[in-house]
C-alpha cells in the first residue's frame, strides 16, 4: 500500500465522529457491532452515521455485512495493523541528520 492510501485512512480517522465510531468497532472485536448499537451509543442521526461509516468503508477500515434486517459493522484489523506498521516501521532508526 502506498502513502496516498495511508493518508486517506488517516484523514478519515481525523474526524472526531469517525474516530469515535472506529474506536467502538475496535472494542466490538471480531463480532463487530450492529449499526443500531453504534447509533444508540453515539446519539447521532442514522443518516449521519451512515455517511461516516461509508467514508471508512471506502478506505477499507470498516466492513459491513447485512444479516437479515440487521446491518453489522466490523473494524478491519488487518488494515489497521498495516496503518500502524506504516507509522512505526522506521521508529528510532537513526538517519544521517
Amino acid at each position: 500500500m502506498n502513502s496516498q492510501k495511508f493518508a486517506q485512512q488517516l484523514a478519515e480517522l481525523g474526524h472526531v465522529t469517525r474516530l469515535d465510531i472506529f474506536r467502538l468497532l475496535v472494542k466490538g472485536g471480531k463480532n463487530g457491532m450492529p449499526v443500531s448499537h453504534l447509533q444508540d451509543k453515539l446519539g447521532i442521526p442514522a443518516s449521519t452515521l451512515s455517511h461516516h461509516i461509508s467514508r471508512m468503508v471506502q478506505v477499507g477500515l470498516v466492513r459491513q455485512i447485512r444479516e437479515g434486517r440487521l446491518l453489522r459493522c466490523y473494524a478491519e484489523y488487518q488494515k489497521l495493523n498495516k496503518l500502524i506498521s506504516f507509522l512505526t516501521k522506521e521508529c528510532c532508526i537513526k538517519d544521517n541528520i
